[in-house]
């Protein structure tokens, strides 16, 4: 997976000038909307929305913005009526594709996601399509930074991580939905830095293909998360350091 942990750390570069647009923004602004609605507006007792509080700090988002979703997610504000909907999909090479959206119009979203698909040669299935594919975990990346690999290994394994894969610059750790507040929780505690920590949809299997195609679907993912309505996409392709490399290299 360390190939995926060097494409994020690309796609949070390019987040960064999406926050100079606001687009990031006013999505972490919607995350935090629905995190209080489903879990209530304490970070204390809401882990959920902790973690979003947390995504929403490391892009530098105004506090008064968080505040204000805090407020709009407790009913005290008035904001959108978002809903959440997961749609799924084959990308190039008959990769699959999830799709989380959260829209406060079923339709734009449905429209330009399937538009995205289309002009990436895939198209958008059927619910349950590909969702047998993945599994949800909890996933954190550490950056090395000094530290001990074999300390951070023990450290999550004891705290109830069921994986941990050490790579050259990063370590990333794995958690069933169960552990992962502990998990994170140990870390936290313990002072160690973590560039990712949430819930994610992860591939039972990847799917190896030559660099072209790959370089295709990575494309299609920058794609969709580009659109207004998209939280997150997540792919089984097999993204290896040197296809993230190669992407790189092309600017796409």
């Amino acid at each position: 997976m360390s190939g995926h942990s060097k494409w994020s750390t690309i796609k949070r570069k390019k987040g960064a000038e999406d926050a100079r647009r606001g687009k990031l923004f006013t999505k972490i602004g919607r995350e935090i909307v629905i995190a209080v609605r489903e879990g209530g507006p304490d970070p204390e007792t809401n882990f959920k929305l902790r973690l979003v509080i947390d995504k929403a700090r490391q892009a530098n988002m105004p506090k008064d913005n968080i505040e204000r979703s805090i407020r709009r997610g407790a009913g005290s504000e008035k904001g959108e009526d978002l809903e959440h909907i997961l749609y799924e999909g084959y990308g190039p090479g008959g990769t699959a594709l999830m799709v989380q959206a959260l829209t406060d119009n079923r339709n734009r979203a449905v429209a330009d996601i399937r538009r995205a698909f289309s002009r990436s040669g895939g198209n958008l299935g059927e619910n349950g399509c590909v969702a047998w594919m993945f599994e949800q975990k909890g996933y954190i990346t550490i950056p090395l930074n000094g530290h001990n690999p074999d300390d951070l290994f023990d450290l999550a394994v004891d705290a109830g991580a069921d994986d941990v894969v050490i790579g050259e610059d990063v370590v990333e750790v794995f958690a069933e939905v169960a552990d992962f507040q502990a998990v994170q929780e140990a870390l936290a505690t313990a002072s160690i830095d973590m560039d990712v920590a949430e819930l994610s949809m992860i591939p039972k299997t990847t799917a190896s293909l030559e660099p072209q195609v790959g370089i295709k679907v990575m494309g299609l993912v920058d794609a969709l998360e580009e659109l207004e309505d998209v939280e997150k996409v997540y792919t089984n392709l097999d993204v290896s350091d040197e296809l993230v490399e190669l992407y790189a290299s092309e600017d796409v």
